[in-house]
């Protein structure tokens, strides 16, 4: 297989299908085999992205947090096995909480989107963005309840990430932003990095691709988007996200770590453990995948390549991806900045380029009018009208009906965010939409949401 042939192919044709604004880079033992840039930095499509267009990193940024705490590590300022209320009293909730439990995701402290309307309540009402020095009152104000006792299972948490950086910023005495330029950027020779927060303080980069949302089939800037009230009240934030940069700065952030200029190898081979549970299991980050979860990497192993760590972003307009092979040496990273028009073509250009990463042959794309084409009949389509019980869980569809000739739905997450879609034949009696990756399969009055899901006509 040509990869570089490969991915300039699934690039372009993801591309022209709505499926790919943004760039990649590809290399193997230190040299690029394939990097490329397709689309526009802007929601209005006037201005072209280039390949060194920098982009937000959403929560790839979470490795240069850990590695920020493997540094504090370093100078004896800090220990893994530190309790948080040590340097957190206030946190009593969660006296048990250790630092390797903030760092592998095991502490059972609350993602703060599930309570991000403290955030945007002080947005909205004080009209300033809380600085991430808030995040203990908000953990104390919003009495945040634990997941799980310590050490007793695994969940994602943005706020553990929060608490990181906000205890290197203490122990180091610095600005975090400071600390990461000073002791990882410049060692590393990422002069196009910075950690900045660009909706409260302002766009420090010309080439800059703007975060842009799809709403009503056409794209506007996040910031002007109905998500606005996320995306400004949390920038404020650091540890999970904020950091920026281009696929040149992030190969030689990988060149960096392997030849040891900010970590010893010694150091990365800790952050690259995945998390044990209190029962000596494993902690489980991805089951489907088989991954781990060590410090801001997720870690798995493949029979030929070896050991892998990798680790996804995604803000509203946002989709990041950085993968590096540890034994094969390689490395992959993809950074969009908009929501695919067509997402199922967006997700096949990630999941291909993954693919040729690992040497496999991508699957062929297929926009969802191209796989609608293939079912013309829609003579038992009047037979899936009607109203439905609405599953939380799942997703959260009210009504079908038709319109035009064509199948839509009516989807209530409450009765602030309505929303209507249509609906696309992608198989025997199972529908998709265009701007998500849904199946819905009808069968006798009830219908499937992703094969599972069984709710009942009404």
């Amino acid at each position: 297989m040509n990869k570089k042939e490969s991915m300039e192919k699934l690039a372009r044709e993801a591309f022209e299908k709505d499926g790919f604004n943004g760039v990649w880079l590809y290399a193997e033992n230190g040299e690029i085999v394939s990097k490329g840039a397709m689309g526009f930095c802007d929601p209005e499509s006037t201005k072209p992205i280039t390949e060194d267009t920098i982009f937000q990193l959403a929560s790839v940024s979470k490795q240069f947090t850990a590695t920020a705490v493997m540094l504090i590590i370093r100078q004896g300022l800090l220990s893994p096995e530190d309790k948080i209320t040590k340097f957190f009293p206030e946190l009593v909730m969660y006296e048990d909480v250790t630092v390797r439990q903030l760092l592998n995701h095991t502490s059972g402290i609350p993602d703060y989107f599930d309570d991000d309307d403290w955030f945007i309540k002080i947005w909205e009402e004080e009209n300033r963005v809380p600085g991430n020095d808030e995040i203990v009152r908000f953990l104390c104000e919003t009495e945040a309840k634990p997941y799980f006792a310590p050490g007793e299972g695994l969940e994602y948490s943005n706020t553990g990430y929060n608490l990181l950086a906000l205890l290197v910023e203490r122990l180091s005495g610095i600005p975090y932003e400071e600390f990461l330029q000073k002791n990882i950027f410049e060692p590393a020779g990422m002069n196009s990095t910075r950690c900045c927060h660009i909706r409260r303080d302002g766009v420090p980069f010309e080439n800059y691709a703007r975060a842009s949302v799809l709403e009503n089939d056409k794209y506007v800037a996040d910031i002007d988007s109905e998500e606005d009230g996320e995306v400004v009240a949390f920038d404020g934030l650091n540890g999970d996200d904020y950091v920026y940069t281009n696929i040149f700065d992030m190969f030689r952030w990988d060149r960096a770590l392997r030849e040891g200029k900010v970590l010893t190898l010694e150091e990365q081979q800790l952050m690259y453990t995945p998390g044990k549970l209190n029962n000596g299991e494993d902690a489980v980050y991805d089951e489907d995948e088989g991954l781990g979860y060590g410090y801001g990497w997720a870690v798995g192993h493949d029979e030929k390549l070896g050991l892998i760590v990798s680790h996804s972003g995604g803000m509203p307009g946002v989709i990041t991806w950085f993968e590096r092979f540890i034994d094969a040496d390689r490395v992959l990273v993809t950074l969009f900045s908009r929501e695919p028009m067509d997402y199922r073509v967006g997700v096949g250009a990630w999941d291909g380029m993954q693919a040729i990463a690992h040497d496999e042959e991508p699957e062929e794309l297929h926009s969802i009018e191209e796989l609608a084409a293939r079912y013309p009949d829609k003579s038992n389509w009047e037979s899936f009208c009607g109203k439905y019980e609405k599953n939380e869980k799942a997703f959260p569809l009210e009504e079908v009906y038709m319109k035009d000739g064509n199948l839509w739905a009516k989807v209530v997450y409450d009765e602030d965010d309505v929303m209507d879609c249509q609906l696309y034949q992608i198989g025997e009696n199972e529908f998709g939409r265009k701007h998500g990756m849904v199946r819905i399969t009808f069968c006798d009055g009830e219908l499937k949401i992703d094969g599972k899901t069984v709710c009942k006509k009404i």
